[in-house]
């Protein structure tokens, strides 16, 4: 089976806060940050098995300290850990205070990608290696999170077949 180091998937996206950005606490808006995550996590993705991917499931998203209009954003994205055809990508969110250059770790994210064929149907993947400390750390945690992953969406399609399909006016 074919393999790739995680660091060939690794991608980076720095952007500015605008005004425009901002939620009704002046900080940056939750689902603008998110649009962020996929877009990185999807890139890292579709390099690991460079093929057409999609979003499976976004796992987490941890917002840890706010983002205002002085700073910037700075993701950084990279596959940790694979299975037959899915891809768990690893986001961490820096944030820069442009004034005075402090950085935090703002939110962190965990996405799983599906690598698809031509025709739209899952193929497999390359094995990922990690190799530095964090890389490790994030791929032998990865089977738990798998796990609480395949729980988790076996309760949401149970659920799911609760769920009413009426419109409110029907």
């Amino acid at each position: 089976m074919e393999q790739r180091f995680a660091r060939e998937s690794r991608c980076f996206k720095t952007s500015r806060i605008f005004p425009t950005d901002v939620n009704n606490h002046n900080t940056l808006f939750g689902g603008k940050l998110m649009s962020y995550i996929d877009d990185i996590a999807s890139i890292a993705a579709h390099k690991h098995c460079r093929r057409s991917v999609v979003t499976a499931s976004t796992d987490s998203v941890d917002f840890l300290y706010p983002i205002h209009t002085s700073d910037s954003v700075c993701l950084e994205s990279f596959v940790t850990w694979t299975g037959k055809s899915s891809m768990e990508v690893f986001v961490k969110v820096v944030t820069e205070d442009l004034k005075t250059g402090a950085r935090k770790i703002a939110a962190t994210s965990f996405l799983t990608f599906v690598a698809l064929d031509d025709n739209k149907v899952p193929v497999e993947v390359p094995h990922v290696i990690p190799e530095t400390e964090e890389e490790t750390k994030l791929h032998e945690s990865a089977p738990q999170r798998a796990e609480m992953r395949r729980i988790r969406r076996g309760e949401s399609k149970r659920l799911a077949g609760f769920f009413t399909m009426k419109y409110p006016w029907e």
